[in-house]
């Protein structure tokens, strides 16, 4: 050994230092050890992907291998897609029923001069598929699945405001910072795919104000940064760099990955530090992915029949476009799959606004849920259509304002019973009266068809067990098959 190497590793200060990163690594150690039933030590580069906190030892027979989630961003009213009520309808301009909203939250209209009036639905429904499903008329082609789904309009949340709503919706919390579903997803099971991330975010826009969306909604909080969500662009390159610069060859890239890699893992034997090996699976994933991606994006191996399922035209950027990309990364093994579509906040001009907004959506996600179908692939897939929080009975002009007490989502796929409807709205859709399902509820359910026991995937962090449940969470049993 150099004499003066020797002398830096035996002097006071670097015995100190290395002493003291000794001890802080135990304590890091500590805190983050997860309570899972296996190890989350991440694997080493070179080695298997990983496979999950809980591994092979699932908690309950799986009845799907993946969730696709329909983010409807905005709050569509559910007095316009699932959930009719006559009641309504008959009191239209009529004050609202004092009984109803007295003392209540209600986000813009607590003080309207004209008082509260009663809004009715804006556009007939019908009756759809044997089971007779009540679906609006502006969703004619989901309408066409009726059978599949499993509409629950006996939802609600706690946040009333949009970007805290998407974060208590996503997280099970309303303090920003927690993993996302998607995260804790990827990090109790992993993913299935190789080369791509397992867990995919693509957004599209129209129909009505676009809120933004930012990036914290799949987010990775506390978890290790690999298990993040990574959006995908519909339109141009889907991910930033994903191709190489002028002059650089995949050869050239892959030795640039491999030195990389073992200059972090030199870095990761001298301090203990659970991002080093995030970075370096990153690092290789990044790699592989600038093979892989454009073969996901290149579509001209879909026949045109497909193609007119979902009424697409490739790279436009559209939901149904999007949703054409859900099929295929679903068929690579990525694990979650989220689709924001960015156009459902309707505070004006509801009537026109919401059956614009749903054009843009309901042909692909009729489409999605019967390729799925075709291929085999549904039943071990479930599909979550619905908004961050429903919409006020009472009118806000020509439009309806945020409302958290009422709301109606569908599931759809493996380990769901197709046909039914659960829960119900009072008689004039403000509140949730029967069989009242909670934001937890459905992130326990989703856990559950994963195979996932949702009080046992836990995370350690700064000395205290979180979960996505938090301490909350019930099985949404009547829509199970």
């Amino acid at each position: 050994m150099n004499p003066h190497a020797f002398a830096d590793l035996v002097n006071r200060r670097t015995f100190l230092g290395h002493s003291l990163a000794g001890l802080g690594a135990l304590a890091l150690g500590d805190l983050m050890r997860p309570t899972g039933s296996a190890s989350a030590a991440a694997p080493k580069p070179g080695t298997d992907a990983w496979r999950g906190v809980i591994g092979d030892q699932l908690h309950v027979q799986p009845k799907i291998k993946r969730v696709i989630h329909l983010c409807m961003a905005g709050g569509p009213s559910h007095l316009e897609t699932f959930d009719y009520k006559p009641k309504l309808a008959e009191l239209n301009g009529q004050p609202m029923p004092e009984s109803f909203t007295k003392g209540q939250q209600i986000a813009q209209l607590q003080r309207a001069k004209d008082g509260l009036k009663c809004m009715g639905p804006q556009h007939a429904f019908k009756k759809r598929g044997k089971s007779g499903q009540e679906i609006c008329e502006i969703f004619p082609h989901i309408g066409s699945v009726a059978d599949d789904l499993a509409i629950i309009r006996s939802m609600y949340t706690e946040q009333i405001n949009h970007d805290p709503a998407h974060t208590f919706m996503n997280t099970g919390s309303i303090i920003p910072g927690r993993p996302s579903m998607g995260s804790w997803v990827l990090y109790g099971i992993g993913s299935e795919s190789q080369d791509l991330p397992g867990f995919v975010v693509l957004t599209s826009v129209g129909g009505g104000q676009g809120q933004p969306i930012s990036s914290r909604q799949w987010n990775n909080g506390f978890l290790p940064s690999r298990f993040q969500g990574v959006p995908f662009h519909s339109k141009g390159d889907p991910v930033h760099y994903v191709n190489n610069p002028t002059g650089v060859t995949r050869n050239d890239q892959q030795e640039i990955v491999e030195t990389v890699s073992k200059l972090n893992g030199l870095l990761g034997q001298e301090r203990y530090d659970p991002e080093i090996d995030a970075r370096i699976a990153q690092y290789e994933m990044a790699f592989k992915m600038q093979a892989s991606v454009p073969g996901l994006m290149d579509v001209s191996d879909e026949p045109q029949r497909i193609l007119d399922l979902y009424g697409c035209v490739p790279g436009d950027g559209s939901f149904a476009s999007n949703c054409l990309l859900a099929r295929r990364l679903a068929e690579r093994g990525v694990r979650f799959i989220q689709l924001y579509h960015r156009g459902w906040d309707h505070h004006g001009g509801l009537k026109t606004k919401i059956k614009e907004t749903a054009g843009y959506v309901d042909q692909g996600t009729a489409a999605l849920i019967a390729d799925l179908k075709q291929r085999g692939m549904l039943d071990d897939t479930l599909i979550i259509w619905g908004g961050e929080f429903g919409r006020t009975p009472m009118a806000q002009g020509s439009g309806r304002d945020h409302h958290i007490k009422a709301m109606s989502v569908f599931l759809c796929g493996g380990g769901i019973k197709g046909g039914i409807t659960h829960g119900a709205t009072d008689e004039l859709g403000y509140a949730a009266v029967e069989n009242v399902t909670a934001v937890h509820d459905l992130h326990a359910t989703l856990l559950h068809l994963l195979g996932i026991d949702h009080k046992k995937l836990i995370f350690r962090f700064q000395g205290r067990d979180f979960r996505l449940t938090d301490v909350h969470g019930h099985l949404i049993e009547p829509v199970l098959a």
